[in-house]
Formats: structure tokens, sequence, C-alpha cells
């Protein structure tokens, strides 16, 4: 049985309310503060509300959700459980992209305030090489939240919470001197009149631009399979960001407008948009002497946490989706002692340095934000649709009113984000062009994968709940005894059932239900197996099958019966005939929704006294080595696992195999001792070192056929000369071929 990955639960309340607020406090509202000001005029106090109110409306849905669901990737995990394929994929999808350029722009955030608090010390401008100083600050700062994020989870949060900290005594600090600079002034009050002096499209516009600005919460969501309590905590941890950030903004915002002066004759909120990014250290600098640095190590320390944050829920989306075979498995990979998802970390640190360096972030970021108001729109739908289909899903937090408020939320956030089709018509191509990426991927790479994957899972739930079904593929009375024993072996090791099936095939245009003469002879030959079975104490039934194709019926009753093993002979002499038969065997193998075995020569129960298993790297090596006890137990024989050196290899190549070999023994459980020899060539060594009395168990090569159309193997050979019983197993999912498996199974 494959081994489950899971991620260890080591974060706390307080680490995973950090980690929400780093990632909302993050440049969004530094850089983007006095743009937004400029857009929207004194607006921009109900700029900040209105985007608090939709953030809360989303909020809600993921604090129900992420209570309830217990699993690393937010917002694509609930979609994917809600709603039909492609959403889950594309909410994935759309949520690594957003988090990946939300990241870039934190990172090139920090090299602009790092180069201008230099310039404020008095360092003078650096000229570095094939970029300038803050896109190489950008790159350093991604690299080294990488490397936090690598040494784990626990690290994760300690990194985000003391800056996060650090940057909320700064902010603090900035509101109470710009609250105490209005108060020693009459006449601030007229810096909000007009109040919406840009009209409602100034508004619409800034809040589009700040959304951004209130992302970051979801993240909680996302560790929801490391936290502990996640029950309570995660809900928990989800309102408190919002209590804490959505005030902090809403004072930014009052103090920036009332407490800055601007040159005679122009309007603040003007003023704050002409100074852009610098607009809060030119405001700080007039609240009291040396604010603005204060504010510039404030930008610092929020684009760090912001950094911190989003590129661990990037990450994590990247390893959910991988997880669930929507991306390449290798992104699934967890470090053997750091307990974290590294390749993910670092594919995803890639890609943030990618765009920071080669993209244009600004209408990146917009992009960004409407990604995310379509991301959340999709969770809001989540919470109605699994209300209606897990009733009874143990939610810690209910979001009130459903589905009247998850409604609301979803036309507010589709309203936003087709308000910002005019004010940024690059971002909605790039979001577009994004979404059409995945479209393509999907259809192309994922949808096939995640659908071998979905049965793999059933049949793996299947086994935790004892519901464990053997398929004995019985094609003739010669082969019954060999794949019945093989079969029963399986069955009886898990306490499981035998399903007899055999497949009359029918010439291509005849229909499926006339009359066959041959029918009898196959309901006998199935009797015989229930005989055989009951014989043996295994429960059994039995299926006659009638189909234009042999391989597509066996493929098809593995499924509809939800079996989680498929036996099935194999022809080992040169007949053509048989050879084409061998063709079938192989179209199982790779469409099989289950394990299989395969089985060549006649097995005998009373002579087999030892099961020989040949180990190699890899997961069918790994399920041939877990399968030997059971085998050994039905068969009254012993297991001896041996790995085969060739001559040829370096002393350094044969320890590697050596220790791949005990490492695919420990990963199947097994106890048994490695028994390491010396050959010529594998081949030749196998066939001199194969006992009498021995069934010979063995993964199947995770590359190419078990039995090619011309040629031979040696399982073949061995069964072919009466030598030994072979069954070669082959696990669901594919791996790279071992250099013995290239060997044993070639052709000759």
């Amino acid at each position: 049985m494959a081994v489950e990955v899971r991620l260890s639960r080591e974060m706390r309340l307080i680490d995973i309310t950090m980690i929400g607020v780093g990632a909302m406090i993050g440049a969004g509202i530094f850089v983007l503060t006095g743009i937004a000001a400029g857009a929207a005029g004194p607006g921009l106090i109900l700029v900040f509300a209105l985007n608090g109110v939709v953030a809360v409306l989303a909020a809600m849905s993921y604090a129900e959700l992420g209570g309830a669901i217990h699993g690393a990737g937010g917002g694509y995990l609930y979609v994917k459980q809600a709603l039909p394929n492609p959403s889950g994929f594309l909410a994935g999808w759309m949520s690594w992209f957003a988090h990946a350029v939300a990241c870039s722009l934190y990172a090139l955030g920090f090299g602009a305030y790092f180069k201008q608090a230099l310039s404020v010390i008095g360092v003078k401008d650096v000229v570095t090489p094939g970029a300038p100083l803050e896109v190489w600050l950008a790159v350093a700062v991604c690299l080294l939240f990488a490397v936090i994020n690598f040494r784990g989870a626990s690290e994760t949060g300690k990194a985000g919470n003391v800056v996060t900290i650090g940057k909320l005594i700064v902010i603090g600090l900035f509101i109470l001197a710009g609250l105490w600079a209005m108060a020693q002034r009459t006449g601030w009050q007229a810096s909000f009149s007009p109040f919406l002096s840009n009209g409602w499209n100034g508004v619409f516009a800034a809040m589009g631009l700040t959304f951004i600005a209130f992302e970051g919460y979801e993240i909680v969501a996302q560790t929801s399979e490391e936290v502990e309590n996640p029950k309570r905590n995660v809900p928990l941890a989800v309102m408190l960001c919002l209590a804490i950030v959505i005030p902090i903004y809403l004072l930014v915002a009052f103090v920036a407008v009332g407490a800055t002066i601007p040159p005679a004759g122009v309007e603040v909120t003007r003023y704050l948009g002409e100074q852009k990014e610098m607009a809060l250290v030119t405001a700080a600098n007039q609240f009291v002497v040396g604010g603005g640095l204060i504010i510039l190590v404030g930008g610092l320390l929020s684009t760090l946490s912001a950094l911190n944050a989003t590129i661990y829920s990037s990450s994590r989306v990247a390893f959910a989706m991988a997880r669930d075979a929507s991306l390449p498995q290798s992104l699934a990979r967890v470090h053997a002692t750091r307990g974290t998802p590294h390749v993910a970390i670092f594919v995803s640190t890639a890609l943030v340095i990618f765009m920071a360096v080669a993209l244009p972030i600004e209408d990146v970021a917009a992009a960004a934000s409407v990604m995310f108001l379509l991301l959340f729109g999709a969770v809001n739908i989540a919470v109605i649709r699994l209300r209606q289909t897990h009733p009874h899903l143990d939610r810690g937090f209910k979001v009130p009113f459903s589905p009247v408020t998850p409604i609301i939320g979803i036309v507010a956030m589709l309203f936003l984000a087709a308000l910002m089709v005019k004010a940024y018509p690059l971002a909605w191509l790039a979001a577009g062009g994004w979404i059409a990426l995945g479209v393509l991927a999907y259809y192309g790479y994922s949808r096939k994968r995640e659908t071998a994957f979905q049965a793999r899972a059933s049949w793996m739930e299947k086994i935790d709940r004892n519901e464990y079904r053997v398929l004995v593929a019985l094609s003739s009375k010669r082969m019954l005894p060999s794949l019945m024993e093989v079969g029963l072996g399986i069955a009886k090791a898990h306490g499981g059932e035998v399903v007899l099936v055999h497949v009359a095939e029918v010439p291509e245009g005849e229909a499926l239900d006339a009359p066959r003469p041959a029918s009898r002879e196959a309901e006998a030959l199935l009797e015989r197996g229930m005989a055989y079975a009951r014989a043996r104490q295994v429960t059994a039934r039995a299926v006659l099958t009638i189909g234009h194709r042999v391989s597509h019926a066996l493929v098809q009753s593995a499924r509809e019966e939800e079996c989680n093993f498929l036996v099935i002979g194999q022809p080992h002499t040169h007949s053509m005939l048989e050879r084409l038969v061998s063709s079938i065997v192989e179209r199982v193998l790779q469409r099989a929704p289950c394990q299989v075995a395969v089985v060549y020569g006649k097995v005998d129960r009373a002579a087999v006294s030892r099961i020989l298993v040949p180990v190699t790297s890899g997961r069918n090596s790994e399920l041939a080595a877990r399968l030997a006890p059971s085998l050994a137990a039905w068969f009254t024989a012993d297991v001896r696992a041996v790995t085969m050196l060739d001559a040829t290899l370096s002393r350094d190549e044969g320890e590697r195999m050596v220790q791949e070999a005990r490492g695919t023994l420990q990963a199947a459980g097994s106890g048994q001792e490695l028994e390491a020899v010396q050959v010529p060539t594998a081949e030749r060594g196998f066939l001199e070192i194969i006992e009498s009395h021995a069934l010979v168990l063995i993964g199947a090569p995770s590359i190419g056929p078990v039995v090619p159309l011309f040629g031979n193997t040696v399982p073949a050979l061995i069964a072919r000369h009466d030598r030994n019983p072979v069954v070669v197993v082959r696990a669901v999912a594919p791996q790279h071929a071992h250099r013995f498996e290239r060997v044993f199974f070639a052709r000759t």
C-alpha cells in the first residue's frame, strides 16, 4: 500500500495569525496608499472600508471551510471538493500564480525600500551588473525566505512572528505620530472635503488597485494541515487577522490624508498620489524628525513578512496540486528530515524570481487582484455547495445567513473584478492568458492523471475500511489453478473476497446480447473457480462479461467491482497469437485503476517453499516487497530478498543500489534482511541463483512492456522452461526504470 504523505502539525494559533497578518500588511499598504489616494481622493478611507467588507465576505467562507477541511491547498482544495473539474484545477492554478505574483511584488518592494534606506543614510547609488540593485536585492531576499521555509513550518512561523510584530510597532508609531500632528493644528478637517472629489469611479479604481493588500487571510486556511486543533484555530485566526488589519488600514488612510500638509495650492490626496510609493515616507517626515526612515524600516519589515507568508502559501498550493496528480509528482515530495515540501518551495521561488526580474510588476499585481477576486468568489460558491453535499461536515464555524451572505460576496467580487476591466485592461489580459494556459495544462496534462489518482485513492480508502477485492481474470482451465492461488493468497492476507471474471470476446459489429454457444463453457470455468475458492475458505463471486475488447472489459470490470488488485495470466511462448494476447495484458497494466499481478508459469501451492524477491528501487519493487509476506503465509514459505550487483558497477554505484534496495524494504514495512549478490550480468546471475521450489515475485518495469511483441524476457524464459513460476506486480503510479529492470525485462 502506498505511503500517504502528510505534513506535521507544529503551528499554533499565534503562528498562523501572524502569518495571516504578515501577508495582509505587506507592500500593498506602504506602496499603494499614495497611488490609491491620488485615484480616490479623500474617499481613500471608503476604499479601505469597502475592500474590508468584501474581504470579510470571503473570509467567512475560508473560516468555515478551513476549520472543517484540514489539508494543504486552501481554496484549491475547497473548490476541488465542491465543484466539477476543471474548476478545482483552475482554482489552484490561479491561487499559485496570484500568490507568486504578490510575492514578487513584495520582493521588489523590499528592494526599492532598501535602496531608498541606503540613500537616506548616505550610501551612494550602487551600480550592479545585469539588473538594478533593487532587483538583485529582490532575488536575494526570495532565496533567503525559500531557505527559511525549507527549514520547516515552525521556523517559518517564528521568523514571521518576529518580523510582523516589528512592523506593527512601526505602523503604530506612524498612526500615533499622525494623530498627534492632527491634534496640534486646526483645519485638518478640510483635507477630507469634498469626500468623493474623484467620484465613485475613482473609488472603484482604487479598490481594484489595493485589493491585493487585503489578501493574506486565506493563507491561514492553507496552513490547516500543519495547525494544532485546526477546527478551532483556523476560523479564529482568520477573524483575528481581519480584526487587526482592517482598523489599521483605516487609521493609516485617515492619518495620511488628515495629517499631511501639501504645498500651497495642491490638494493633499493629489500630493500623495504624486509621491506614489514614497507617500507614507513623505508624510512621516512631516510628523516627526526621522519619521521617513522609520517608515522605510516598517516597509522593509512589511515586505519581508509578506514575502515569507506568500512563499509559504504558493509552495503549499503547488504541493497540494501535485499530491492530487494535477501537477508533476516531484512537487509533492516531502524532505526526509525537514518534513517540508522542498521541491514545491524552490520551484515556487523560481517562479517568483522570474516574474520579479522579467515581468511588469504593477500590471501583473493588478492581475493578481483579479485572480484573488475570482478565487474568493469560487470559494464562496464552494461553501454553498458543500452545505448541500456535506451537511454533516464537522464545522468549527459557519457562515451566518447562508446562502445569502456568500451570494452577496460573490456578486461584490464579480462586480469589482468587472470594474477593473476598464481601469486595468492589461491586468485582465494577463489574468485571462494565465487562465487559458491553465485550461490547456489541465486538458493536455492533468485530467488523465487526476482520473487515475482519484481511482487509486478510491481503492486506498477501501483498504482502510477493510473492503478488499481481488479480481482474477480467468481465461482457461490450464491457467486457473495458478491464477487462483495468487489471487486467493492476496485476498486472504487482506481479509477480502475474490471476484472471478471471464471475458467472452465478441467480434466488432456483432451484437453483445446475441446467444453464444460458448457461454456454457465460460460458466463452467467460473463455477470451477468458485469451487476452488470455497475449498480454500475464501469468499468469491463470479462475473461473466461479454465485450468487443478483452482489455477494455477487464479494466471496466476492475473499476465497476471497485477492486484493489487484478490478477491476470501472461502467455510465455513464441506463438504470434499469444504475443498478441500479451499486448492485451499490457493494455490492462497501463489502464487498470488498481494494482496488477501478472502470473507466468504453473503455480503449485504444495511445491512452493520460498518467495524470491529481487529488490530494486521504485514503487513496483516496493509493492513486491510488501506483498511477499502475504504470499509466504499463503504458501507456507519463507522469503528471500536479494539485490544483484552487476560486476561492471563501481563500488559507489553498488553501494548506492544496495542502499536503494534497503530503502525499498523499509518503505514496504518489511523486516527482511537484504542479500546482495555480485553477478557477471543481472540476467545470467538471476538464472544462476534462482532455486527450485521458489516463486519469483518481482516489480514490473516502470517503463516499457512486461513482454514485448517480439523477443523475450527473463520471466518468460524461466516460466517456459518450467523452472519456476514468476509473478510480476505493478502499482498504479509509474516510476523511472531501474538499471536492473531494464536488463531483466529487456528483449533477448
